[in-house]
């Protein structure tokens, strides 16, 4: 039987804003006094780095003015901005199977179904995370994760209507020399918004983990978080 979750579908919002809200909510559902939550967010331009990201991988035009944030996720540097549905999954994986690779493989699951609706197929390569096209190999989402005690934090970003060229004259994303990255609009031909998208994303995460979703307004995130602290756990 699907679990209850919170979504949180909060807009365009600053990549640490977006974190702050990610520790939060996973300190509460380590705690277990708060639903597992998925947020939905598109990020202002910012290039981010994972834990195994390399000196030479980021290397900025020097008029180019954007800010880049060092990360506790896994993998290398990417980049965000408007026209990419980032997704950050707050799930605890003592239900979802306590297996990491599994996980990863889940949320490449979840992104390809999301584009499936559209008439578009992807592919997993082995080795590698995140999801591509074929035939050449484009890379359309890219997959970094943080897990502490078994709760998840960061998670896909699905491009959709950006330019991708900062994958690669801003950063050598995810470490890989030769890649080129793409977007569902120019697969398409035409041009598809985020909200177009989010409906076949926030399906695909619900069909994959099997959640279902009760919507979380993003002004009641701060006193639902508030009142869970108070509760002692016996009362919830």
């Amino acid at each position: 039987m699907p679990a209850r979750a919170y979504l949180l579908d909060a807009g365009l919002v600053s990549y640490r804003e977006a974190l702050e809200l990610q520790q939060s909510l996973a300190a509460a559902v380590i705690q277990h006094g708060f639903p597992e939550t998925v947020i939905l967010v598109e990020h202002p331009s910012v290039v981010t780095t994972g834990r195994r990201t390399s000196e030479t991988e980021v290397h900025l035009p020097e008029d180019t003015s954007v800010e880049v944030i060092e990360t506790n996720r896994g993998g290398k540097s990417t980049f965000h901005g408007p026209g990419q549905l980032v997704c950050y999954p707050i799930l605890d994986l003592n239900r979802h199977g306590k297996d990491l690779k599994r996980y990863v493989r889940d949320l490449e699951l979840a992104i390809i179904a999301t584009i499936a609706p559209f008439g578009m197929e992807a592919v997993t390569i082995e080795g590698l995370t995140g999801v591509w096209l074929d035939a050449p190999p484009r890379k359309l989402a890219s997959i970094g994760i943080h897990v502490s005690r078994w709760v998840t934090t960061h998670g896909f970003a699905l491009n959709i209507d950006l330019d991708p060229a900062p994958f690669t004259s801003w950063i050598t994303a995810c470490g890989l020399e030769d890649a080129q990255f793409t977007t569902m609009s120019r697969e398409l031909g035409r041009s598809v918004s985020v909200d177009e998208v989010k409906p076949a994303a926030i399906m695909a995460m619900g069909e994959v983990f099997a959640l279902e979703f009760d919507a979380l307004p993003a002004a009641d995130v701060v006193g639902l978080l508030a009142r869970h602290a108070r509760e002692p756990l016996a009362t919830r």
